[in-house]
């Protein structure tokens, strides 16, 4: 896939011990608005998580060009009759450099800001509680500017907590994905990992 001019982004996952398959999945798929990302964690871990996580994801690639909230409900549809999972999405928006984002569950996101003057130099994704494919809670998405610079982690719950503190904004995405796996992953679990750097979009007059 073709990366997007105005995002560099990695991704570190792992099963769980003893498992084939993981319930872990991501998307990072071009739209018509700029990007969505997305991380699904289908629930327990096995097969059945790795297909409800499947579906999710086959979803998110089909109707990518829809808002986050249309997204939802219609994985929400799609999952009806499997486990179900938990997810967070974000849409970055280059033309006015506007981040768009939704969780249902417990899937992880922060937003850490590369300029440290900022009043705010960390959001968490205002995660609600249900499960995408048994029960939606009432949905509302935020949105926030973005500068360049600015880094977007999202993590499943086979991470744990904290991992942020010691991130360093200025090493490579990868390598943080990386390295946030490596320190930070639980053995009880399956895990992922994805980290976006949003790069800025185009010149304006």
């Amino acid at each position: 896939m073709d990366r997007p001019p105005f995002l560099d982004w990695g991704v570190a996952s792992a099963a769980l011990p003893g498992e084939t398959t993981s319930g872990d999945l991501h998307v990072v798929r071009p739209s018509t608005k700029g990007v969505l990302v997305a991380v699904v964690d289908g629930l327990g871990h096995g097969e059945e998580a790795a297909a409800a996580a499947q579906r999710a994801a086959v979803t998110l690639m089909q109707h990518g060009n829809e808002s986050v909230i249309a997204l939802v409900r219609r994985c929400h549809r799609a999952l009806i009759g499997t486990r179900g999972v938990a997810m967070s999405l974000a849409t970055f928006n280059p033309a006015d450099d506007s981040l768009t984002w939704l969780g249902i569950g417990n899937v992880e996101g922060l937003l850490l800001r590369t300029d440290p003057r900022t009043s705010r130099p960390m959001e968490a994704i205002l995660l609600r509680s249900g499960v995408v494919g048994l029960e939606l809670p009432q949905l509302r998405a935020s949105v926030t500017t973005l500068a360049p610079g600015d880094l977007l982690v999202m993590a499943t719950d086979g991470i744990r907590s904290g991992f942020a503190e010691r991130l360093s904004a200025a090493q490579a995405t990868q390598r943080l994905a990386d390295q946030i796996l490596a320190d930070y992953r639980k053995s009880t679990d399956d895990a992922l990992v994805l980290v976006a750097r949003y790069l800025g979009g185009a010149p304006r007059p």
